[in-house]
């Protein structure tokens, strides 16, 4: 399948509240349009790739001092590496340019489904994104498992995502309320010498807004969009600890370490590290449908 296009959005309130409270503070945490629209912003399909492919270390602008006047950066490998848990859905019906998907159509446009990491170079994030979002945080890999679960597949899982408390512009009002799915996932972290860790479990139906939302919210101005788009949902976390779907979060942002098993301790990726993403839907006695792994291994930075 070829991406065409490549749309990662920020639908996961938890992890969204999360951040902005190491940021903003709890008063601030969320800004003011989060619950009214699924924030998204465009990424690179160049960079998407199959679950197995290396991931190489990126080079980037770092601000060491955040305190210091005046602020001046500094070139260098990026020094907090981060995974994200996402789901990802792939488009199979096309919009002609000037014409929106209209939200009772979107859920026919959905595929089918694969796990996404939208790995992220957070130092490199935090100097670059004011005024205009991510740019070289985002664009250097993104990894998805290597086969599309079908929408149909999915029906007998379909729950009810978080509650939004605001009520939506009509454009984004779905008649379904069960509009998400319930697929449990897994985040499994693995150094170069020690063993397997699962460091987090949550659950797909930690999104604010679903997948048709998101397509109708992306298309509302007449964005065309092709068959093979694909749409990211934003980092999966829970609201309990070993549920965040980050190591942003689950370090809050570097002051806090991950013990693993074998007595090694992480703050962000190091070389030679690999995270692996697992889903599956359903239980062994009701059936279950599983999702392929979505893996990757940090390379070191290539030398400049």
């Amino acid at each position: 399948m070829h991406i065409g296009h490549y749309t990662d959005f920020f639908a996961g309130r938890n992890h969204a509240y999360n951040v902005g409270v190491m940021f903003r503070g709890p008063s601030n945490a969320l800004q003011p349009n989060y619950t009214h629209l699924p924030v998204g912003y465009n990424g690179r399909a160049s960079s998407v790739v199959v679950s197995g492919t290396p991931i190489r270390r990126p080079w980037g602008q770092i601000l060491e001092n955040p305190t210091a006047d005046p602020k001046i950066p500094t070139f260098t490998p990026c020094r907090k590496l981060d995974f994200e848990l996402e789901l990802g859905a792939f488009l199979c019906r096309p919009n002609n340019m000037g014409e929106p998907v209209q939200i009772d159509d979107a859920e026919e446009c959905l595929f089918g489904f694969v796990l996404l990491d939208d790995w992220s170079a957070r130092d490199i994030q935090m100097w670059e994104y004011v005024p205009l979002g991510p740019f070289n945080a985002k664009n250097f890999g993104t990894t998805i498992s290597p086969w599309v679960v079908l929408a149909d597949a999915l029906e007998p899982f379909m729950t009810e995502g978080l509650k939004n408390e605001t009520e939506l512009l009509p454009y984004l009002r779905e008649k379904r309320k069960q509009n998400g799915y319930s697929i449990n996932l897994e985040v499994d972290l693995r150094t170069s010498s020690g063993p397997n860790n699962t460091i987090a479990r949550t659950n797909s139906k930690n999104l604010l807004f679903s997948f048709p939302q998101m397509l109708a919210h992306h298309t509302i101005t007449g964005c065309p969009t092709q068959v093979g788009d694909l749409l990211g949902s934003g980092t999966i976390s829970g609201t309990e600890p070993g549920t965040q779907g980050s190591l942003l979060e689950q370090n809050l942002n570097g002051k806090m370490t991950l013990k693993l098993d074998s007595g090694e301790e992480r703050i962000f990726l190091e070389d030679g590290d690999s995270v692996t993403l697992k889903g599956w839907a359903g239980t062994t006695a009701s059936g279950l449908v599983g999702f392929g792994e979505c893996a990757g291994q940090i390379m070191p930075a290539i030398k400049i």
